[in-house]
């Protein structure tokens, strides 16, 4: 159901079986899958696409222009998944033509109440935000990572794949795939092996991530002698080459 008082531009495309709440406002160049929930007082501006089966609670502000002070007004984009929830407040704007004009989200990801991604990020699938949790401009975020609440990250920092991020962390360098990290700055404190467990990695990956975890941290080599003697480790896997890659892929450097 559409409210009678919810504000629809001409030229906003909206999909089947959709709700929007009373004194919402969506921009002409907006473009909302099949099943969404848009609830009273949200401000959907673009051009932004957002996919199927999306939540998205009173207050949330998504697609706006960035608060980078060299945007000009260029046409960026964001685009959103399927099957997210963005809850109140939440805060979410496009990119910019310093990057590649696309701020991006995957699906099935929960923003609790007063998050904030900034312009140019990337954001994987099946990630959790808690409550007033913020990324920078450029940061990149892996699938299955958990951000706690109260947590800072520097731009174009990226945080891996099933990482997760105690709240109120300081992060200012990369956080590989796996790795637990807290602190200001934040510091790597283990494997976050729970949560490698709850989604269904064996006993085995779990076990040979763990070797290569202490090979990073717990031997005192240098990262480049890490990667090299956790290449010849003999138990091989995709997730263990997740992790390495990364580590490898690095541009800011990894949290020590």
């Amino acid at each position: 159901m559409i409210h009678p008082q919810a504000i629809i531009e001409p030229g906003a495309v909206i999909g089947k079986n959709v709700s929007i709440g009373p004194w919402t406002y969506i921009a002409s160049n907006v473009v909302i899958g099949d099943n969404c929930e848009i609830s009273s007082h949200v401000v959907i501006n673009g051009p932004s696409r957002i996919g199927k089966g999306n939540r998205i609670f009173q207050f949330a502000s998504i697609g706006e222009d960035c608060q980078d002070i060299k945007y000009d007004g260029e046409p960026t984009e964001l685009i959103i998944g399927d099957n997210n929830t963005f809850r109140e407040s939440c805060t979410v704007h496009r990119g910019t033509i310093q990057d590649n004009s696309i701020t991006q989200i995957g699906s099935n990801n929960l923003f609790m109440a007063y998050t904030h991604v900034a312009h140019d990020c990337i954001v994987g699938s099946h990630c959790i935000f808690a409550n007033n949790a913020s990324i920078a401009g450029h940061v990149h975020v892996g699938d299955h990572a958990i951000i706690g609440g109260m947590v800072g990250v520097h731009q174009f920092c990226h945080i891996g794949a099933h990482s997760f991020i105690a709240g109120n962390a300081l992060i200012l360098k990369d956080v590989p795939a796996y790795v637990m990290a807290s602190g200001q700055p934040a510091k790597p404190f283990g494997l976050n092996s729970e949560g490698l467990k709850r989604r269904g990695f064996d006993k085995e990956t779990i076990l040979t991530i763990k070797r290569a975890y202490k090979v990073l941290y717990r031997q005192g080599l240098s990262v480049e002698d890490a990667l090299s003697a956790i290449n010849e480790m003999p138990a091989q896997s995709p997730e263990l080459q997740a992790f390495c890659n990364s580590i490898k892929e690095s541009n800011r450097g990894i949290i020590r």
